[in-house]
């Protein structure tokens, strides 16, 4: 469940489930939402999966279950993969290091399978599912940084990617992680214990420098529009080479050619037209070949874009529906340029 269900409800939220947590879908008016965040700062709870991992071994043992190599250092974290014996992804996580205990992040309900399969190894590591503990809340848009310096007591807001800092907020103890910019923008994380989560959730979005809630759906549309993967609409599944994501996974120079990239398109489509859904099929010259992971009414340019997942090489002419084609092209990613630039952004 959210943590801060009455104020979201105040704020006219309506709730979805992803991966068992209830979170916030939207407050309405999506586009404005997706326009303040461009433009000042929004802030969203999300709805991670939490595993904490103590003991002398947690770092080997963490280290051989994921792809990147995992942070020595208290107060350091990394972008890893988690894959399955075939290669292919079983989940994305963020691995922090908190000094005597590692705390990894994963999408809604992945939580339960990492700690199991970290459960199997015998060497001096207790893991457990934590996720009930802890509040995650994101803070996002080119005035991320001046809202979290303006909030932020007895610390200052962290740098470079994934490094994180412990402060205060209001009477509430808290980290704050420098993200990875998923939505093209300024981005950080704001980590607290679960009864503080009202205490941080109030401070975020009124005290200091203002901020406009957001949710899920706008999140998708911000991230989209950054060329930023999710795990549940274009990673779940796949290799990490057909998402692009082996360099900032840790994996350079050890993967096959990709059969399928991801590629972003814009449609030929109107605010008001009905957007194909994912699975369509992508048509290139004269055959399919691809198809649709994700597509979006982009409030920033003012048409649909899409994530594809096509065979290297081909050109894309059309999206395939039951009411007949859709025109679309290739464009080069991100689609939105902002303050930053996701570090997920595929390479190839």
């Amino acid at each position: 469940m959210t943590l801060v269900a009455g104020s979201h409800t105040d704020h006219g939220a309506t709730f979805g489930d992803r991966g068992g947590r209830s979170v916030v879908e939207e407050y309405g008016r999506p586009d404005r939402a997706v326009r303040a965040v461009r433009n000042a700062v929004g802030v969203i709870e999300m709805g991670y999966g939490v595993v904490v991992v103590t003991g002398a071994d947690r770092r080997a043992v963490v280290d051989d279950a994921v792809t990147n190599g995992v942070p020595s250092a208290d107060g350091e974290g990394c972008y890893a993969l988690a894959l399955a014996a075939d290669g292919t992804v079983e989940t994305e996580l963020f691995v922090y290091d908190a000094g005597q205990r590692l705390l990894l992040f994963t999408p809604p309900g992945r939580e339960g399978a990492l700690a199991d399969r970290l459960s199997g190894d015998h060497r001096d590591a207790d893991v457990r599912d934590a996720t009930t503990e802890f509040g995650v809340f994101g803070v996002h848009g080119p005035m991320a940084t001046e809202k979290i310096a303006s909030v932020l007591h007895n610390a200052g807001a962290p740098t470079g990617a994934y490094s994180f800092v412990r402060g205060s907020m209001g009477d509430a103890g808290v980290s704050v992680v420098a993200g990875d910019a998923p939505g093209g923008e300024e981005s950080y994380e704001v980590i607290c214990a679960a009864d503080d989560a009202a205490e941080v959730w109030t401070t975020l979005l009124s005290r200091g420098n203002g901020a406009a809630p957001f949710g899920y759906q706008t999140y998708e549309t911000l991230t989209l529009e950054a060329g930023t993967p999710l795990f549940e609409s274009e990673i779940r599944g796949e290799r990490p080479e057909t998402v692009g994501l082996t360099d900032v996974a840790g994996l350079e120079g050890a993967v096959e050619d990709p059969t399928h990239r991801l590629v972003g398109l814009e449609l030929d489509a109107d605010v008001d037209d009905s957007l194909p859904a994912a699975g369509s099929a992508v048509v290139g010259e004269d055959r399919p070949v691809g198809e649709l992971t994700r597509v979006r009414w982009s409030p920033s340019l003012s048409t649909a874009v899409a994530f594809a997942r096509v065979e290297p090489g081909e050109t894309v002419r059309a999206v395939s529906t039951d009411e007949g084609e859709i025109p679309a092209g290739g464009v080069a990613l991100p689609f939105v340029e902002g303050s930053d630039r996701s570090r997920r952004l595929p390479t190839y």
